[in-house]
C-alpha cells in the first residue's frame, strides 16, 4: 500500500519533496510579478544592473534583486535578464493569446465576415492579445461606438452565408439592458449568420485581472457614479477629462502581456467568435447586402 508521507524519516530529500519549483522568467517590461516576502505587486518598467524595477498600480516603484523570491499567479519563479533566457533551439514561438505563431507573420487579404466589439477600447484590448492569430486569419476587428447601434448596422449590411458577424458585447447578464438588446436582435432575420457572446463585467476594463493589475479586487462603484471615472478615483488617479479616461486604460492596457492577464469568461467568447467568422463557407453564398 502506498504511503504518501514515506517510509524512511531519515531519507534524504524530505525537506523539498512536494516543495514548487521556481521556474526562470525573463524580466521583460511590463511583466506583473508578486514579492513572496511582503506581497508588494507591480510591473517591470527596468533592469538596473543586478536589480529589477516594479510599479504597482497607485505608481509607487521599488527596486527588488533579480533571482529567486517572486511569484507569478501564485507560482514561484526567478526573474532573469531578457538576455540570458533564450529560447531552446526548434520550440514553437507563442503569440500572446497562446496559440503557436505562423512561420510567415504577414496579413492575409481581409475576410468579409467581422467581429465587432462596442468600443475602443475593447478593439485595443482584443488587437494586443489576439491580434497575431486575427491577421493570420485575416480577420478584422470594427468597434461599434455602442450595442445600441448594432441593429442599425445590421439593417445596412446584414450578414450572410460568407459574411458573418460574430459580436463581442460587455455586461452581458440576465436583466441587463445590453441582454434585452441581444435577445430584440436574436428573434430578428439575422441569427443564422450572427454570434453575439459576452462578459459579464461592467466594462472591459474589469476582464483584465486583479493579479495583472496588482490588487486583490476590482473596486465596487456606488451606483450613480460614471463607473470609469469611479475607478480611477478609487485609484488614486485623475478622472476629470476624456484625456485622464483615456491615459487611465493605457495604464491598464500596459498589465496586459498575454492572455493569463485576461478573465477566463473573456477569452473563452473572444475564441469563439473567432472560431464563428472564420468557418469555412459550405454552400452558395446568399445575395443581398453591399
Amino acid at each position: 500500500m502506498d504511503d504518501r508521507y514515506g517510509s524512511d524519516v531519515l531519507a534524504q530529500g524530505w525537506r523539498e519533496r512536494g516543495a514548487k519549483v521556481a521556474v526562470d522568467v525573463p524580466a521583460e517590461k511590463d511583466l506583473v510579478v508578486e514579492v513572496a516576502v511582503d506581497g508588494f505587486c507591480g510591473a517591470v518598467t527596468r533592469i538596473e544592473g543586478g536589480q529589477v524595477e516594479l510599479e504597482d498600480y497607485r505608481g509607487r516603484r521599488r527596486l527588488f534583486p533579480m533571482g529567486a523570491g517572486f511569484m507569478i499567479d501564485g507560482e514561484p519563479v526567478r526573474l532573469v535578464h531578457p538576455a540570458r533566457a533564450g529560447t531552446a533551439r526548434g520550440a514553437a514561438k507563442r503569440t500572446a493569446s497562446g496559440s503557436f505563431a505562423v512561420d510567415d507573420p504577414r496579413a492575409r487579404t481581409a475576410l468579409p465576415s467581422r467581429i465587432l466589439v462596442e468600443g475602443r477600447h475593447d478593439a485595443e484590448l482584443v488587437e494586443k492579445v489576439w491580434g497575431d492569430d486575427l491577421r493570420a486569419e485575416g480577420v478584422v476587428v470594427e468597434y461599434l461606438q455602442g450595442v445600441d447601434l448594432l441593429e442599425e448596422l445590421l439593417a445596412a449590411a446584414p450578414p450572410r452565408r460568407d459574411r458573418r458577424y460574430g459580436v463581442l458585447v460587455d455586461h452581458l447578464v440576465p436583466g441587463s439592458k445590453e441582454t434585452r438588446i441581444v435577445e430584440q436582435i436574436m428573434r430578428g432575420p439575422h441569427g443564422a449568420h450572427l454570434r453575439i457572446v459576452g462578459h459579464p463585467y461592467i466594462d472591459v476594463w474589469q476582464c483584465v485581472t486583479p493579479t495583472a493589475m496588482g490588487i486583490r479586487a476590482w473596486p465596487r462603484i456606488p451606483r450613480g457614479t460614471e463607473w470609469k471615472a469611479g475607478i480611477c478615483r478609487a485609484f488614486g488617479w485623475p478622472a476629470d477629462s476624456q484625456a485622464d479616461i483615456a491615459h487611465a486604460w493605457k495604464r491598464i492596457l500596459s498589465r496586459v502581456s498575454s492572455y493569463r492577464d485576461l478573465e477566463p469568461s473573456l477569452l473563452g467568447r473572444v475564441e469563439e467568435l473567432i472560431d464563428f467568422v472564420t468557418e469555412p463557407v459550405t454552400g452558395p453564398a446568399s445575395g443581398g447586402g453591399r
